[in-house]
């Protein structure tokens, strides 16, 4: 069976898939490194580019291969799924955003190859590769991601990003669905 075929024979009959459901169909895909041909290069200014493999109405499952770049803190929209680290090590940091305000980074961890971390409805946070490590991580959301919230703390701003933008300040006007103006002071 092609990675094609046994991604899409695990993932088709997913339907409204709990936190255990989308956990169990990564287990059941089972995906190495040297399963993914043709992995797409890190973009140059950016923290990562990605692949889309598989998406239906229900979830998508895509690879992400990372720069030395952070991305920007931000949340999946009304999505939550889990990443897995492919090769080398994320760190992971986590934030609480109360209100419009800006958020602020309760903790960090370090996941490894190997490794599974889940990404709850709305919560924020931001990744990267670490100690230089070449990083490639995989991400099965459900429902497909839209309407991410894209924090930059330096500017005191947010924004609603359009789908084919990652987690970094749009470059381009059309990629900013909505600003949001944050208040200065960090959540107490």
């Amino acid at each position: 069976m092609t990675l094609t075929a046994k991604i899409k024979s695990v993932l088709d009959s997913l339907r409204s898939p709990s936190k255990a459901d989308l956990k169990d169909a990564l287990l059941q895909i089972d995906m190495k490194l040297e399963d993914l041909a043709q992995l797409p290069e890190p973009s140059e200014g950016k923290p990562y580019n990605r692949k889309l493999l598989y998406i239906n109405d229900e979830v998508e499952l895509l690879v992400m291969n990372w720069s030395q770049l952070e991305c920007a803190p931000h949340d999946h929209g009304n999505s939550h799924g889990w990443i897995q680290v492919i090769s080398g090590t994320s760190l992971n940091s986590v934030y609480e955003v109360k209100g419009n305000s800006l958020p602020k980074e309760l903790f960090y961890q370090y996941h490894h190859k190997g490794q599974y971390f889940y990404a709850p409805k709305k919560a924020v946070h931001k990744m990267k590769a670490s100690n230089h490590t070449d990083m490639v991580t995989l991400h099965l959301y459900s429902p497909p991601i839209t309407g991410m919230i894209v924090y930059d703390l330096q500017k005191c701003a947010a924004c609603i990003v359009s789908d084919d933008c990652g987690a970094w300040w749009p470059d381009e006007q059309y990629q900013k669905v909505k600003e949001i103006k944050l208040n200065m002071k960090l959540n107490k």
